[in-house]
Order: C-alpha cells, then structure tokens, then sequence
C-alpha cells in the first residue's frame, strides 16, 4: 500500500465504501493510503451487486448517489449521467449548508460499524488479499446484523 496520508514514513491504506439509504454496505473496497477517494468512484458502483425491487428485472444500479465535496468532479458527474445516476454531490467553495449531512451521516455511521473491529482499524496485515477478506468478513457480519434486526 501506499504512504499514509497521516503519518508518511508508513504504508496505510483506505476503506472506500457505498452503502444503502439504512447503511447497509453494498460494496468495499481497498487502496492505498495515497490514493484519492474519487478515483474508486466507479469501480464501486460496478462491484454493486443488482438490487431487488418489487416486481421486474433487479436494479442494477442505484437512482441517486450522494457524495460529499472529495468527489466534485465534472467528469465523474458527466460519467453518472451517462449511467442514469443523478449524482448528488456537494461543491467545492459552496459555504456548508448543502443539506447532504442529513444523509451523509448513514455512511461515516457504516464507517463506525466498520471500525469496530479491531483488524480494521488498525491494521496488522502485511497483506493486502488478507485486509480485504477481513473487511468484507466485516460487511458480511454488518449486513447479518441488519438482517437479524429486521425479524
């Protein structure tokens, strides 16, 4: 992995996570320390796997994304059109106030449950293949959460 953004003698590493309106993780991923966020954009909405509706073919994509100001680029708006996204991102420069906090916050939530575990928040791994099974063993154990809750 990449130099940490924190500390930048040491490789760290990033979560880049896209969860439902409950917060329920649909997709994770895993890079380096160094990368920036908007750059998994579009990979995560490919790994999203299809969402089952009332009735018909399963949605394979989601209506809106909400995102906060990291991922105010034009070209990643153009390309969310493309995709029939209505990409609900706030911009750079703009006084806070935008309204998406009131949504925003079922992902730093997610984030939270993620950083439970222990293996996630500090990472002991030299390998990334292995910090990538224990996050998604972790979304796993999220979305099995969920799902006991709901019955």
């Amino acid at each position: 992995m990449g130099p940490s953004p924190v500390d930048r003698a040491r490789p760290g590493s990033k979560h880049h996570l896209i969860v439902d309106r409950h917060g329920t993780p649909l997709a994770v991923t895993l890079t380096g320390g160094n990368r920036h966020d908007v750059t998994q954009l579009l990979p995560l909405l490919d790994a999203v796997p299809p969402i089952r509706g009332l009735r018909g073919h399963p949605r394979r994509k989601p209506r809106r994304l909400y995102a906060d100001r990291g991922y105010d680029f034009d070209k990643y708006r153009r390309q969310l059109w493309k995709r029939g996204i209505k990409p609900m991102i706030a911009r750079r420069g703009i006084a806070h106030g935008s309204g998406l906090g009131k949504v925003r916050w079922v992902v730093e939530r997610a984030f939270a449950w993620l950083h439970q575990f222990k293996r996630l928040r500090i990472r002991y791994e030299r390998r990334a293949d292995l910090h990538q099974g224990l996050l998604e063993l972790a979304c796993s154990s999220i979305c099995l959460r969920r799902l006991a809750r709901s019955f």
